[in-house]
C-alpha cells in the first residue's frame, strides 16, 4: 500500500508553533535544574570557611554563604515555628534573635525540636547563653509554606515564646516591635547552642527539573510523530 505525505495547513501551523514552545520549555527546565544543582552543591559543601560578617555585609552576602557573627542572644523572646517536619515527624524550628554589636537584630534558626504531643504546651526552648556568642552558620531565608492555609503570624502581645507558622519577616518585626535583618542564620551543627540541625537544600530536587525537561522534549517528538501520522494518506 503506497502512502503519500499530504499535510494540511492548519496541522503545519500548529506543529510549527508547538515544537518551539515544547523545546523552549524543556530548555527552561534544564537551566532550572542546572541552577538548582549548583545551589545544592554549594549548600552541601563543608570545606567553605566562614567569613566574618557585620550587619551591613549580611544584607549583601549571597544566600547559603557561610558566615561567622558575634552578638548576644535575646533568650526571653523566641519564636517556635510550627508545622516543620523532620523525616516525617512533626515538630518546630526555633528562631532566636541575636543582637549584633551595632544594635542590629539577626534571626538565628537554632534547629528542630519534636512535637511534644500537646498543642497547648510548647516544648521548652529556654536558652542559657549569657554574654557574647560567636556563631557560625549559613545565610538563608524564613521557611515558606506550601499552602497559604498553613500560615499563622505570631501574636502581637502576650507571653513568650510566641508560636508562629511560616511567618513573614514583617510579621515577626511587628510581634517584636523592632526591625530585623533580612537573612536568617541556619546555625551550624556545632556553631552554637541549639537543637537538631540537619539542614537540607531548599526546593525540589534538580532531578525533577531534568525529568520535566525530558517530558517537554518528548512532547515535541510526539508532535512531530503525530504530524507525520495524521498527514499520511493512501494514494488513490
Amino acid at each position: 500500500m503506497a502512502l503519500r505525505f499530504s499535510p494540511r495547513w492548519y496541522w503545519t501551523i500548529a506543529v510549527l508553533l508547538a515544537i518551539p514552545l515544547f523545546v523552549s520549555l524543556g530548555l527552561w527546565q534544564l537551566h532550572r535544574g542546572q541552577y538548582r544543582s549548583a545551589q545544592w552543591a554549594e549548600f552541601s559543601r563543608t570545606d567553605v570557611p566562614a567569613v566574618e560578617a557585620s550587619a551591613a555585609s549580611l544584607e549583601r552576602l549571597q544566600r547559603f554563604r557561610r558566615v561567622r557573627v558575634t552578638g548576644g542572644f535575646d533568650a526571653q523572646h523566641q519564636f517556635p515555628l510550627d508545622n516543620i517536619s523532620h523525616e516525617g515527624a512533626p515538630g518546630y524550628e526555633v528562631l532566636t534573635v541575636l543582637q549584633l554589636a551595632d544594635g542590629s537584630h539577626l534571626l538565628v534558626n537554632r534547629g528542630w525540636v519534636p512535637f511534644s504531643g500537646y498543642r497547648d504546651r510548647l516544648p521548652d526552648v529556654s536558652l542559657d547563653a549569657p554574654g557574647t556568642q560567636v556563631l557560625t552558620g549559613r545565610l538563608s531565608t524564613l521557611p515558606v509554606a506550601g499552602m497559604a492555609a498553613g500560615r499563622q503570624p505570631p501574636a502581637l502581645e502576650g507571653s513568650w515564646p510566641r508560636l508562629a507558622s511560616f511567618p513573614t519577616r514583617e510579621e515577626l518585626q511587628q510581634s517584636r516591635g523592632e526591625v530585623l535583618l533580612s537573612p536568617v542564620l541556619l546555625l551550624d551543627a556545632d556553631g552554637g547552642p541549639g537543637y537538631l540541625r540537619d539542614w537540607r537544600a531548599p526546593g525540589i530536587s534538580p532531578d525533577r527539573n531534568y525529568s520535566y525537561a525530558v517530558q517537554w522534549w518528548s512532547f515535541a517528538l510526539l508532535a512531530v510523530a503525530m504530524y507525520i501520522g495524521l498527514n499520511l494518506k493512501r494514494k488513490a
